[in-house]
């Protein structure tokens, strides 16, 4: 039987939205430092992390992998390691967890044996093959016929050298190479193949999330980086809170007219994704076009914002989008229409927004759909902030 769909309905706030709100900590971090402590020796601690369903996906497997993890309050991890994942006798099941997917399979090529990554029906259709073909020309024996996951991976270890990849799908490719790279026989260089990224701000996550565990990345230019094979020691870490969760109380904060303390200056982030404040600050006077290819993560919240904006917004950049937990170009535009007909438009792999300040107060009877995905939830949460009868479904 079909589980029947829950509904939640938004009811704007009929003063300014003011306060302070404790922001949970960055999945994108948490489980880049999940798997990198847990191929460290030794016990790391992880403080402010995230606890949802991708880094529950992340923790459960890598105890499957023979990693000792603990979760001794709701925002910390306690990882015990020796430094060497083991095989699981079992499948390692991600949801629709990308992050974990892409860093796992890198991971596995370092493993002594089979290890079989599948994932729920989303997942399956999530494209993984410019990984797999990296890791195939560094000398692994990988195999995702579909070009999606599943993948099995027939670990022996990953013998160092040079690896030219196609990053222009997704950012995590690169970074899922660049943390197994470390636990390499060998000195790795991993290249961009076409010479730039344009999600680089996530790769500079991930290195800065290797230093931290003591691995050792040189620059070779503006295109490519050489890990030694130092392996990873234990470290105790704080996570960073997460920045796409601090663009919907930003976006909230200019919608409202509140005031809104989340306890950390816009330019005290690392993530990319904070670049979005400086837009929402603009707000309704946001720019004709952004590029959103540095702040993926953020495109759900500034398209909703822009719904609301004095002048249409073209958002570019963002072609990766379609790749994520759901079509999320698609999803946003879908949506969007539901609240007035004809308020966005996919135009290629760009969205366009048409801004309609008129909308704001209006009683307009919506139903959401959130196509399973909680960036799409809390963006168009933004819009119940000041339209009435809003609903959610999921």
């Amino acid at each position: 039987m079909t589980k029947p769909a829950s509904a939640l309905t938004i009811v704007p706030p009929q003063t300014p939205l003011s306060g302070r709100v404790a922001l949970p900590g960055s999945k994108s971090i948490t489980n880049r430092m999940l798997l990198i402590a847990a191929l460290a020796r030794g016990t790391s601690r992880l403080t402010g992390a995230l606890k949802s369903d991708d880094t529950k996906h992340m923790a459960a497997a890598l105890r499957m992998l023979g990693v000792n993890v603990e979760e001794p309050d709701p925002t910390s991890f306690v990882v015990t390691a020796s430094g060497t994942l083991r095989p699981s006798a079992e499948p390692l099941f991600l949801g629709n967890a990308g992050t974990a997917m892409r860093f796992l399979t890198a991971a596995a090529a370092t493993i002594q044996g089979t290890t079989i990554l599948d994932g729920d029906a989303h997942m399956r259709k999530r494209p993984i093959a410019p990984l797999v073909e990296a890791l195939r020309r560094m000398g692994v024996t990988i195999d995702a016929p579909s070009g999606c996951p599943p993948v099995r991976v027939e670990g022996a270890g990953i013998p160092g050298g040079r690896v030219i990849v196609d990053a222009g799908l997704s950012s995590q490719y690169v970074s899922a190479l660049l943390i197994a790279a470390a636990c390499a026989k060998g000195p790795v260089e991993v290249v961009l193949a076409g010479g730039d990224i344009g999600a680089r701000g996530y790769i500079d996550l991930t290195l800065a999330a290797m230093k931290t565990f003591g691995g050792h990345v040189t620059p070779l230019g503006e295109t490519g980086w050489r890990v030694a094979a130092t392996g990873y020691q234990a470290a105790d870490a704080m996570v960073e809170p997460d920045a796409s969760a601090a663009t919907y109380l930003w976006a909230a904060e200019v919608l409202t007219g509140g005031d809104i303390d989340i306890g950390l200056a816009p330019d005290r982030f690392s993530q990319p994704d904070a670049k979005a404040q400086a837009l929402i600050a603009a707000f309704p006077k946001m720019p004709g076009v952004i590029d959103g290819s540095q702040m993926q993560d953020a495109i759900p919240t500034l398209a909703v914002l822009a719904a609301f904006n004095a002048r249409p917004v073209r958002f570019t950049g963002i072609a990766n989008l379609r790749v994520k937990e759901c079509d999320r170009i698609r999803a946003l535009s879908t949506e969007l229409n539901r609240i007035r007909s004809g308020l966005a438009e996919e135009q290629g792999d760009d969205l366009l927004v048409h801004g309609d300040p008129g909308i704001a107060g209006q009683p307009r009877p919506t139903a959401i759909e959130n196509h399973a995905d909680h960036q799409i939830a809390m963006a168009l949460s933004i819009a119940g902030q000041t339209i009435r009868r809003h609903r959610h479904s999921d």
